[in-house]
């Protein structure tokens, strides 16, 4: 099997979790198995590793693993704040349970599934191509209000007023079909003079990301695997999230701070009140960057963050 996908801050999972022998993990977020490969290799026979993804290009990939790795395995082919939801149900219990964030190289690479905007592909951004909506349906249907609401809120653009209205007023015309004519629009909305204002890279970038995030409901699943997966997980066992942006990395840090929080009293109280005691040990007090050698030999890596934390028994810090 071709091994080209490179896992970001693989060697910084692996030293901050510590994965075990005979040890239970889950993969939420499997790709193109990187990570997982890894983590198979230390848990060892004896071990399990659960692997999750909605993209069903992802099975094929996890049988391959699968057949060379010496743990036991499974595969839940959903969404990850579902299946860990199904495995809560199921009375499982983690010792290791990690996130990859975004979108794989492997789906962004895959031209038909219209991620990116370096080519001209069918406007979809569909993880789970099962999935009704898709980015054609947003691009066209979406009014004006809702897709500058979008491209702010998923894409932190500051010039989503002016995309948006690009875009209804070229689909007007003719619908949008390809990532090519969305690109176009991009550009023709925004005046040289404004793209040296912001900045950013490429004018589409952010745009794509916003229309990503909206199609696969990204954040919302996020919100709901969290404090599922805190759920699985054993005391000593560890959380760990890789994110590619700061919607993401907001969300993790703030879930794994809360957990970590004890007493959030006044400090002129004298006696407690509000019971709480920490649950969590902060394994990561700031988001670990890739290195730059890292991001040299893989620049899709450049804005990763990770983070993690040790559950504890409440008290126990």
């Amino acid at each position: 099997m071709a091994r080209t996908h490179v896992p970001v801050l693989a060697g910084e999972l692996i030293e901050l979790t510590d994965p075990a022998r005979g040890e239970t993990a889950v993969d939420c977020t499997f790709g193109a198995g990187g990570h997982a490969r890894l983590i198979a290799d230390r848990i060892g026979p004896g071990g399990t590793l659960v692997c999750i993804d909605r993209d069903p290009a992802a099975r094929e990939r996890f049988e391959e693993m699968a057949a060379e790795v010496s743990c036991e395995t499974r595969f839940m082919r959903m969404e990850y704040s579902e299946a860990l939801g199904l495995l809560g149900e199921e009375g499982f219990e983690a010792d290791l349970v990690y996130l990859d964030l975004g979108i794989s190289s492997m789906q962004v690479d895959a031209r038909e599934r219209g991620f990116s905007y370096s080519y001209d592909a069918p406007l979809d951004m569909r993880m789970d191509p099962e999935r009704e909506l898709d980015a054609r349906a947003i691009v066209n249907g979406w009014d004006q209000r809702r897709l500058a609401q979008v491209f702010r809120r998923y894409g932190e653009d500051p010039n989503a007023r002016i995309i948006a209205r690009e875009i209804v007023r070229r689909r007007e015309a003719t619908p949008f079909e390809t990532t090519g004519q969305l690109v176009d629009a991009v550009e023709a909305a925004l005046p040289a003079a404004i793209r040296r204002r912001f900045g950013g890279g490429h004018p589409a970038k952010r745009i794509f990301q916003a229309l990503r995030i909206a199609v696969n409901e990204e954040l919302e699943a996020l919100d709901r695997a969290l404090p599922a997966a805190w759920a699985v997980l054993r005391q000593g066992g560890r959380l760990a999230a890789i994110s590619f942006h700061s919607l993401e990395d907001r969300r993790v840090k703030r879930f794994l701070a809360e957990r970590a929080r004890g007493c959030i009293c006044p400090p002129d109280m004298p006696v407690c009140g509000c019971g709480r005691t920490p649950e969590a040990e902060l394994l990561t007090r700031r988001a670990v960057a890739p290195s730059p050698g890292e991001v040299a030999d893989n620049p899709r890596s450049r804005s990763a963050h990770l983070r993690a934390a040790r559950r504890i028994e409440a008290g126990q810090a």
